[in-house]
């Protein structure tokens, strides 16, 4: 089961608290929970992709981290960001390497 998520609230509570609401009850609080759809692996796996395609780093760094939570290892990042560098770009790969290695050896 997905833990609740209060990133939202903690970082942009006071200052956007519809965003944060939004982001913590509905896309994590229900999107992210429906298990029964997709597992929180494959979640991760898809959410990993489209970050590091569209070279969204800031958050690639937290996902990862999620999904290592959600049970994708070394091996499986590693094939992921290989596969991507083929479509998205070789400069995001590298950059996406950077962050895994550092995931990956704490």
């Amino acid at each position: 089961m997905v833990e609740k998520q209060t990133a939202g609230r903690d970082n942009l509570g006071n200052f956007a608290p519809k965003f944060a609401q939004l982001n913590d009850d509905v896309l994590f609080g229900e999107v992210w929970s429906r298990e029964d759809k997709l597992s929180a692996h494959d979640r991760s796996v898809i959410t990993l992709a489209a970050l590091i395609s569209g070279g969204n780093f800031e958050q690639v760094r937290a996902h990862m981290n999620i999904g290592k939570a959600h049970g994708i290892t070394k091996d499986e990042m590693a094939e992921i960001i290989t596969h991507l560098a083929f479509y998205v770009g070789w400069p995001k790969a590298w950059s996406a390497f950077d962050l895994a290695k550092e995931i990956w050896t704490e």
